[in-house]
């Protein structure tokens, strides 16, 4: 399916009065509707740093995520903007600008937390947004990343899991500082970005409770986040037009800000990479609204978001759901050539053969970690069933057909009883005669039709009476001849009873 582009984003996650969030329907049918594999971009950090205009560039536009200028916190919950990926082909960018950590209204570190874990766990790159410079107060205030162990799970056993766990789990992570003023220089030496951000993650020696406390937030980052890269932006513009920013001409920008900003968007599309599990398995939209809904629930309910457990409930949701589309796929098929009914078995056998391998396709297209088989198995079952349905109904259609061919080819014949032309002498004769002709006239009519012979068996033994009464009033047979004709019957009686009871 083509890339569904939203005209703009619209609230994933909501936080509600009384603090508990909540996964929004809408957001989810538009997941639903995409079907490609996504790069998830999520951004974090305090609240009025400008966290929504650095997304809003990712989407290629001026505006979007919502901009404030007072000391308010914008942004409340998650909200997502899906547009096609500019660098990959067939691919989503989804775009989360969080909720604004520390909001001074908010008052709740609990929530906090839970913002950060949650973006943590969706995204393939995590944003972290900060303003002036990266010292020790920057990196206190990323505190959550001390926690993060704490809430969330990689097994759904109670042993801790391994750093190495987390580490395939976790997503890319760019630290972007922003109004940043100062020379980025170490030992009187000009630095780059990344060096810059290697030097304020490095560890002091020793192991008193300060130098703990301080290591502690720098090894979490540098334990967790192998992966890291840093962008330093200047002010923007002046001070009092700060407050406009997404109403300002590119002209009215500084330079340096744009450069930046342009590595900053490039490094983003080239660097991040599709969304995948711990087992290097890629989500597409669908598989990562089932995500969302899982995590959120589980931390909204107390519990710990497990990763291994949120696989196992989406392996059981999308593989029923492949099963179902499957069996769609394969009963539509049949419905349309039911209307058709009553076909040849070779005509119902090769549609059924052709429907199976179809609603095979649509299933592992669909299915999600059937690594047993047991879904597809599943499948099978359900197919062989609907297919066992439909031929009983092929030859329910079938011996109605049949009957209808046999009974109007008796018609002149029964007339002829009536009328008690075979009750003349030479009347038996003219009797078979009439109905070898009936059964090769019925047999051409009737050719490959399913239970054809069966029909024709049980029609036969309907006029056994009749053939009797008739051989016995014809005057013009003897005993012998007669015994002759009755033993005739009976062998053409048997054959067709051999005929039918032989396997197909």
């Amino acid at each position: 399916m083509a890339s569904v582009s939203i005209q703009g984003p619209v609230c994933l996650v909501d936080n509600g009065p009384d603090g508990c969030m909540s996964v929004q329907q809408g957001a989810l049918q538009i997941l639903e509707q995409i079907q490609q594999p996504v790069v998830v971009v999520a951004v974090v950090g305090l609240y009025r740093t400008g966290k929504s205009y650095l997304m809003n560039r990712l989407a290629g536009k001026q505006t979007g995520f919502a901009l404030g200028s007072t000391i308010e916190s914008k942004t409340k919950g998650i909200w997502m903007w899906c547009v096609p990926h500019p660098k990959k082909t067939g691919h989503t960018l989804v775009l989360l600008d969080t909720e604004g950590l520390g909001d001074v209204d908010k008052g709740d570190s609990k929530h906090d937390t839970q913002i950060f874990c949650l973006s943590v766990l969706l995204s393939s790159t995590l944003i972290y947004n900060s303003r002036g410079t990266i010292d020790q107060r920057a990196v206190e205030e990323l505190q959550y990343v001390t926690e993060l162990a704490e809430h969330i799970k990689v097994k759904s056993s109670d042993e801790d899991g391994d750093d190495s766990e987390f580490v395939k789990i976790f997503p890319t992570f760019i630290w972007a500082v922003r109004d940043f003023t100062l020379e980025r220089k170490i030992n009187g030496k000009d630095a780059s970005e990344d060096e810059y951000l290697d030097f304020a993650l490095q560890l002091k020696p020793g192991n008193g409770r300060k130098v703990n406390d301080y290591n502690l937030p720098r090894e979490c980052i540098r334990k967790y986040f192998p992966s890291r890269k840093c962008f330093t932006f200047p002010f923007p513009t002046n001070p009092e037009n700060v407050k406009r920013l997404e109403t300002l001409a590119m002209s009215e920008l500084d330079s340096e800000f744009l450069e930046v900003t342009e590595r900053f968007c490039t490094f983003v599309f080239n660097h991040s990479p599709v969304k995948q599990l711990n087992d290097g398995y890629s989500v597409d939209s669908r598989v990562f609204g089932h995500l969302v809904k899982m995590y959120v629930d589980t931390i909204s309910s107390g519990g710990i978001p497990c990763l291994e457990n949120a696989v196992v409930a989406m392996a059981q949701i999308e593989n029923e759901a492949a099963v179902k589309e499957g069996l769609e796929v394969y009963e539509g098929g049949m419905s349309r050539l039911k209307s058709r009914f009553p076909v040849f078995l070779k005509d119902i056998t090769s549609e059924h053969q052709r429907l199976n391998s179809l609603a095979i396709e649509a299933f592992i297209k669909r299915s999600f970690k059937d690594d047993d088989g047991k879904y597809m198995r599943s499948l099978e079952e359900a197919i062989n069933k609907v297919f066992s349905s439909f031929l009983h109904q092929n030859e329910q259609a079938s011996v109605l057909f049949c009957q209808e061919v046999i009974s109007g080819l008796f018609g002149p014949l029964r007339d002829k009883l009536q009328q008690g032309v075979y009750t003349k002498k030479g009347g038996y004769q003219v009797f078979s005669q009439d109905l070898e002709d009936l059964v090769k006239n019925y047999s051409k009519t009737t050719e490959g039709a399913v239970k054809a012979e069966e029909v024709l068996e049980e029609f036969l033994k309907q006029r056994k009476e009749e053939s009797a009464a008739i051989l016995q009033a014809d005057k013009s047979l003897s005993k012998k001849e007669k015994e002759i004709c009755e033993e005739r019957e009976r062998a053409v009686l048997m054959e067709l009873e051999r005929s039918v009871s032989a396997p197909c």
